[in-house]
């Protein structure tokens, strides 16, 4: 089979637990567009993350953000496209959890304000970059990326699945951590929404498609995909549908499929 598209998450799969390309996965990712492919990162990172990546992988490629709902060059390093989620929907759903889950806590990711979050809301990265803070009605007065759920009692998996029971289809909620946050975007903006509206840019089809994950959020993707791969840490969901599993991230398991296919 011949692969026209390679896309990959960033996180737990192509990037090292130290938080590192490794020089191997660089060569990696320049191999493919040296062999006429397009290379994509499809990550749930905001794009305000996405400078230092562009930096790493030498400008190659595109990437997906936020977990399908932006485009962003990392040649040029800037947006292309985005898929929001409409600020009264998002005030709906975090109604919703707020009663469903009693101790729920919210923060949202704008495409150019960047991240806000509640009182409550406890950040575990980016404690650095400049945020506000107040009540989530106050915070949705625009269109979003993202709306952001933090539990500090309950993880991941439980509070995802009880999320859904409560939201059911008004909105795409998913994780890609273990500790009691969930991202939640506008319904049908997923993984795969976002590689498949690269795909159709390029005139590619899901079967010319590699594409490599570890956590639930790259489920939609890797199952939209012609060969969706797994790295060996990835959580048990995504090994149970994966179509191939490599080595660790690592290990440089991304690299080593994209050496084998390209």
């Amino acid at each position: 089979m011949s692969y026209r598209l390679a896309a990959s998450d960033l996180d737990g799969t192509i990037v090292r637990s130290d938080g590192t390309f490794s020089a191997r996965t660089i060569a990696a990712v320049a191999r493919v567009e040296q062999a006429g492919a397009t290379f994509v990162v499809v990550t749930g990172r905001p794009v305000r993350w996405m400078r230092s990546v562009a930096v790493d992988l030498a400008h190659h490629g595109l990437a997906v953000c936020a977990n399908g709902a932006v485009l962003y060059d990392l040649h040029a390093e800037q947006v292309v496209a985005s898929s929001l989620m409409s600020s009264s929907a998002a005030r709906e759903v975090a109604d919703t959890l707020r009663q469903a889950l009693p101790g729920i806590a919210f923060a949202v990711e704008h495409l150019h304000e960047g991240f806000a979050h509640e009182p409550a809301y406890r950040p575990r990265w980016d404690s650095t970059d400049p945020r506000t803070q107040g009540h989530i009605d106050e915070l949705l007065t625009r269109d979003c990326v993202k709306l952001l759920a933090r539990h500090e009692e309950i993880r991941s998996d439980e509070l995802l699945a009880a999320a859904r029971r409560a939201v059911g289809d008004a909105a795409e909620l998913t994780h890609s951590s273990d500790d009691g946050l969930l991202e939640i975007s506008a319904a049908g903006v997923s993984k795969a929404s976002g590689l498949a509206s690269v795909a159709e840019r390029y005139g590619v089809f899901p079967d010319e498609v590699v594409a490599f994950g570890d956590m639930p959020n790259d489920l939609p993707m890797l199952t939209w995909a012609g060969l969706g791969v797994a790295v060996a840490n990835a959580h048990s969901e995504v090994l149970a549908v994966a179509d191939e599993v490599t080595a660790s991230n690592d290990e440089d398991g991304v690299a080593q499929v994209i050496e084998r296919l390209f």
